[in-house]
């Protein structure tokens, strides 16, 4: 692949190769660093011209991409030195030629800095062999010394109001500077071999391939010894006064001639409840033409019994694959079940009757959630996953700043506070994200929004956690007669409604100050206490908000009486106060639809009414958030309006879905589609309860299956941790460095690699692939399982 990916902080650019359905190196480019990080600079890239002929493709590019400044603070001081060059990837005969060539020759001071590298994945690579010339070597399972330390072409600044410190400079950790080695000369690890020939793999035909360098030196480097989340990395330095061929390396991969991609037999990881509709995927390359026949066999005491079988049907090309179909939807017999196509299997599932009723929406009640509790000590018997934190909290920031996470506080505070003023009341409730600890809003309202929905829908009444407010205490499995789901409602709650009361508004978020926090792996209470809490003035958000609080607001009602009323009391304030742009008008549709269901009050219905026109012409964003609110109504009119846009919609689904094999419209971008698949499921759901007779249930059973295992690609892993009989067990958590996970917490899930190769790759640190997120990674994912459970054992 040739530039065809657009994202190298996610390792997905440049170079990239893809041997016998693994991808084993990207991010072939050129760099200021050996082993670069995620803020460092980066190119631009330009025009990309084909050559048929010539069996090429020519990328123009610019280093680095300026548009990655940030206003007001930027967490790196980029190179002075700005450049234009092109790489030529040329195919010859069995091997592919690499080539860079420079518009100027490289500053005296960037010599054995600017290097082209290419970035070799660390988990298919952890004791296995190399070669360098006459040299040879293990790839290690953790980054070894010596290490090297070099002059930094960068810094990260952590206080913001000396941007253009160098690498001396202090972090700001609460009251309290630090000596933050981030910003210190680059470490990087010694090279293990320099050389001119670099075989990877030597011992695998599958994974074997040979990079040549005609010129310059190769040097093998670990990116994983300042960077937790680096690749191992081959690199050649720049030479001085060097522009045309300044690189030229040629990469030679051993191809299995007769190499057919191996038939993947795609099912549910935790298996069918005997009235649902049972449809196993089967994966095929698209030079395979002789078909075998699918068997479904049952697992009993004495080994396994063929109870169905067929020829599949023939369901197409989608991607870079072509795809069978195999339903088997009349076997209701219980019991545990295997899907055999030629030499390939399915993991083992369960029909049963009670196959939702366990281990399955509810490890998002019993581990994701209070694991993610921020401002409590958390335990699990024995094991602490993590103490008491932030108990400070916050700080407000400063103005006229843009955090490196996005966060933008503008030339107010919006609030009496000023800059450095500390804000009571901010210590308490939310969850952190699960990557780096920080509490946006809509994250904390989207998820107890979700949890409020779910428990309304499905009358969730389930207590396996001891949740103490008073004395900040989680203890995970001791049951303390308290509901959950009303637990965890509340929680979240606590953290917007006490923000919204100490600042007069809404908070943007709270999020640590400096990089060095930010990037934190481990115990979230041992990070600095204080953070900073962001205002924006956001109509749209402080709106949805407002909504996902009304409906709080009734969850709450009967289990903290207080609280529910303070919900209700913003939500009003917001929805009286916030107009804004036309961009909020959705938005506040939201908010009217979710406060005429909390109070019935004429205001919200009559504002519903007026807004009937806009509401079908957006039916595909509104009609699943007033289907509830239109019954309510009851208004002939209205509903006549909102009814008849309905099949259109539909049709809409039903064309999209058709799509992909599915049966579920599905079309990622890069990063994982699982969470927007599980989004889809769990509005269809107020669709279909609203309006069976137009909406069917089958779109969300078949999100479901999506997620527990029935995606594209080789991995079929449930995206649900620790749910099901194969799932993701290495996710980006808390708790990523450690190569574990957190049960109950949804990943992205597969990615695409461009332009047709999906992938789901074992590694903690792909974010794009295996992280967990707070409002709505697992709560949908809870919702569209209980919504499974709900349908199944109705029919």
């Amino acid at each position: 692949m040739a530039f065809d990916d657009i994202y190298p902080e996610g390792h997905q650019s440049g170079v990239s190769i893809i041997m016998h359905g693994n991808r084993v190196a990207t991010n072939g480019d050129i760099r200021f660093e050996q082993t670069p990080g995620q803020w460092q600079p980066v190119p631009k890239q330009g025009e990309r011209e084909l050559d048929e002929s010539a069996n090429s493709i020519t990328t123009s590019l610019r280093f680095p991409d300026a548009s990655k400044h940030l206003k007001g603070f930027n967490p790196m001081i980029y190179p002075d030195f700005e450049f234009n060059y092109k790489v030529i990837v040329q195919g010859e005969g069995a091997s592919v030629k690499v080539t860079v060539h420079l518009d100027r020759p490289i500053p005296d001071k960037f010599v054995g800095k600017i290097c082209f590298n290419l970035e070799l994945f660390p988990g298919a690579l952890f004791g296995k062999p190399w070669i360098m010339d006459n040299h040879s070597g293990i790839f290690p399972e953790q980054p070894n010394g010596p290490v090297l330390s070099q002059p930094s072409n960068h810094a990260y600044p952590g206080n913001y109001s000396e941007p253009d410190a160098k690498a001396d400079i202090k972090l700001l950790s609460g009251n309290n500077a630090e000596y933050n080695p981030i910003v210190a000369d680059d470490l990087i690890a010694q090279p293990y071999a320099i050389g001119k020939r670099f075989t990877v793999r030597p011992d695998d035909p599958y994974n074997r391939f040979t990079i040549e360098s005609q010129g310059t030196e190769l040097m093998l480097y670990d990116g994983r010894m300042n960077h937790n989340n680096g690749w191992f990395v081959i690199s050649s330095e720049v030479p001085a006064g060097a522009t045309d061929r300044a690189i030229e390396w040629v990469i030679t991969p051993h191809v299995v001639v007769d190499w057919i991609y191996p038939a993947v037999v795609q099912t549910s990881q935790v298996g069918y409840h005997p009235n649902q509709t049972k449809t196993a995927i089967i994966e095929l390359d698209q030079r395979a033409h002789q078909r075998e026949k699918l068997v479904l066999y049952k697992i009993t005491e004495n080994g396994e019994k063929e109870v169905f079988s067929s020829e599949g049907e023939e369901w197409g090309p989608f991607l870079r694959y072509r795809y069978l179909k195999f339903e088997f939807t009349d076997i209701k017999e219980e019991g545990l079940y295997k899907v055999q196509y030629g030499s390939s299997a399915s993991s083992v599932f369960r029909i049963a009757g009670d196959v939702y009723d366990r281990g399955v929406w509810q490890p998002v009640l019993e581990y994701f959630l209070p694991v993610q509790m921020c401002h409590m000590r958390v335990s699990e018997k024995y094991r602490v996953w993590h103490g008491d934190c932030h108990e400070h909290d916050a700080r407000m920031a400063p103005v006229n700043l843009n955090h490196f996470d996005g966060y933008e506080q503008g030339p107010s505070t919006l609030t009496d506070y000023k800059p450095g003023d500390f804000v009571p009341g901010l210590n308490v409730g939310g969850w952190h994200d699960a990557g780096d600890f920080d509490l946006r809003v809509e994250s904390q309202s989207g998820e107890f929004y979700t949890l409020t929905l779910a428990y309304e829908a499905f009358n969730v009444d389930y207590d396996a956690t001891t949740v103490d407010q008073d004395k900040r205490i989680v203890e995970i499995h001791q049951p303390d007669g308290k509901n959950d789901i009303l637990q965890q409602i509340e929680h979240g709650v606590l953290s917007v409604v006490g923000a919204y009361r100490a600042l007069g508004r809404l908070y943007r978020g709270i999020i640590e100050n400096d990089l060095r926090q930010y990037v934190h792996l481990g115990d979230s209470a041992s990070m600095a206490s204080e953070r900073w809490v962001f205002t924006e003035d956001n109509p749209p958000r402080e709106l949805s908000t407002a909504a996902h609080l009304a409906a709080a607001s009734r969850a709450l009602k009967a289990f903290n009486a207080t609280l529910s009323e303070q919900s209700l009391e913003a939500a009003r304030e917001i929805f009286k106060v916030t107009n804004g742009t036309s961009d909020a008008r959705t938005a506040k549709i939201h908010a009217a639809a979710e406060l005429y269901l909390t109070t019935g009050e004429q205001e919200y219905q009559d504002f519903l009414l007026t807004e009937a026109d806009f509401i079908v012409a957006s039916i595909d964003q509104l009609g699943w958030l007033v289907a509830r609110a239109e019954i309510k109504m009851n208004d002939a009119g209205f509903s006549k309006k909102i009814r008849d846009a309905l099949p259109a919609l539909k049709e809409q689904f039903a064309r999209q879905s058709a799509e992909t094999p599915y049966g579920i419209p599905y079309r990622p971008h890069i990063w994982g589609a699982g969470w927007g698949i599980q989004k889809l499921g769990y509005e269809y759901y107020f669709l279909h309860r609203a309006y069976p007779e137009i909406f069917d249930s089958e779109m969300i059973f078949n999100a479901l299956n999506f997620v527990l295992g029935c995606h594209p690609g080789s991995n079929t892993m449930s995206f649900a941790s620790g749910v099901g009989a194969k799932s993701a067990t290495v996710g980006y958590g808390l708790n990523r460095a450690d190569w574990s996970y957190i049960p109950g917490g949804v990943i992205s899930g597969t990615a695409l690699i461009r332009p047709d190769f999906p992938e789901l790759l074992v590694f903690p640190y792909l974010w794009q692939q295996v992280e967990y997120v707070l409002g709505g990674g697992s709560s949908h994912f809870m919702f569209i399982a209980l919504a499974a459970q709900q349908l199944a054992n109705a029919k």
